[in-house]
């Protein structure tokens, strides 16, 4: 487990085995993604979207198939108006 400590202007150090697991070099920006449990996820912003596999599961929930999916983007958009 690798631990940063916060400076007094709010900066932090990434510990090296972080950034190379992440393939963090200098300029690379990385996102904070609060969970539904209150937890962060850091995440390479410039990474692949694989990256961004699982963050939005919740356990129990069941995942939705793409009919529903689609059926709730048909919803939507003719709650909004779009499909006049």
């Amino acid at each position: 487990m690798s631990i940063a400590t916060m400076t007094s202007k709010g900066q932090f150090t990434m510990p090296k085995d972080v950034r190379d697991d992440l393939k963090l070099v200098a300029g690379s920006k990385v996102m904070f993604v609060k969970l539904p449990n209150g937890q962060y996820n850091v995440v390479r912003k410039t990474g692949d979207v694989s990256d961004l596999f699982g963050m939005l599961h919740q356990p129990g929930v069941p995942a939705m198939t793409i009919e529903e999916m689609n059926d709730a983007i048909a919803d939507g958009a003719a709650e909004s108006g779009m499909d006049s």
